[in-house]
């Protein structure tokens, strides 16, 4: 988990430093900042710096989505390894959980910047929009410097002047504005397939995008993102051979409805022997 956090930390956002991962923070107007270690035991450690305590019972809940935290393995792996593959992944990381998000507009920014480039490259562009419209905050760490921006200097922004496509700016500024008029937008629905319906009626936003978005914002266990390369290339690594997106698809039928959790050890396995 913390490896994945670091992978794609944002400049003045969020750093990972010696296994702690620190960002800023903005909870209904509050702002501040919170730091998350692993404890000695079977917990998280946990550091907020906030001055609004009232807003303490959400950044809990946010804290266990991000993490992850009601996720049951006990219960997860055993029903991915009837297949072998998966039983064979879920043994070499029993624990595995997938990692949510600590905003969904911070989520879908990050995942529409990504479109068709690199992990490494869509980070960089979005410590641009953070350092250009995220609002100054004030802490002890050097690295966390901003607050991501809000929905609605996003919605008036162009933010193609960061060094975008047009379109893909424009994407951008409109999924702001659709979380504007419906405050509900990245909330869970009353299925997985109406979550990514109301995601992929905005324009600029794919299948894809909106897999990725109902999986960590959504906790949706069985999103998959079946047309993402790299699902594709660790599918095809593991099983020694060349695989499609339709195929995958295909293979992930004996995963449901834990897709979202053969999506993570799918991923985590590209890392190996890193």
């Amino acid at each position: 988990m913390v490896g994945f956090l670091s992978v794609r930390a944002i400049s003045g956002l969020e750093s990972v430093e010696a296994g702690v991962y620190r960002r800023s923070i903005c909870v209904g107007g509050a702002q501040g900042w919170i730091a998350v270690a692993q404890g000695a035991g079977d917990w998280l450690e946990v550091t907020v710096d906030v001055a609004q305590q009232t807003v303490l019972p959400e950044i809990e809940r946010r804290l266990r989505r991000m993490f992850d935290l009601d996720a049951q393995p006990q219960l997860i792996n055993p029903q991915l390894a009837k297949d072998p593959l998966m039983a064979q992944l879920a043994a070499e990381r029993p624990g595995l959980r997938v990692p949510g998000t600590w905003d969904g507009l911070e989520l879908a920014i990050r995942a529409v910047l990504g479109q068709q480039i690199t992990v490494v490259a869509a980070i960089r562009l979005a410590g641009k929009l953070v350092a250009q419209y995220g609002a100054p905050l004030e802490t002890p760490h050097a690295g966390i410097t901003h607050i991501f921006p809000s929905a609605e200097v996003l919605a008036a922004a162009d933010l193609a002047t960061l060094g975008m496509p047009k379109a893909r700016g424009r994407t951008l500024s409109g999924v702001a504005q659709a979380l504007l008029d419906d405050p509900e937008l990245f909330e869970p629905k009353a299925s997985l397939k109406e979550s990514v319906a109301r995601l992929v009626a905005l324009p600029g936003i794919g299948d894809w995008t909106a897999q990725y978005i109902a999986m960590r914002q959504m906790r949706e266990a069985d999103a998959f993102a079946s047309g993402d390369i790299g699902l594709i290339n660790a599918l095809a690594a593991l099983e020694g051979g060349p695989v499609s997106a339709r195929q995958l698809l295909a293979r992930a039928e004996a995963w449901r409805p834990l897709r979202a959790y053969a999506a993570q050890h799918l991923w985590t396995s590209l890392s190996r022997g890193d």
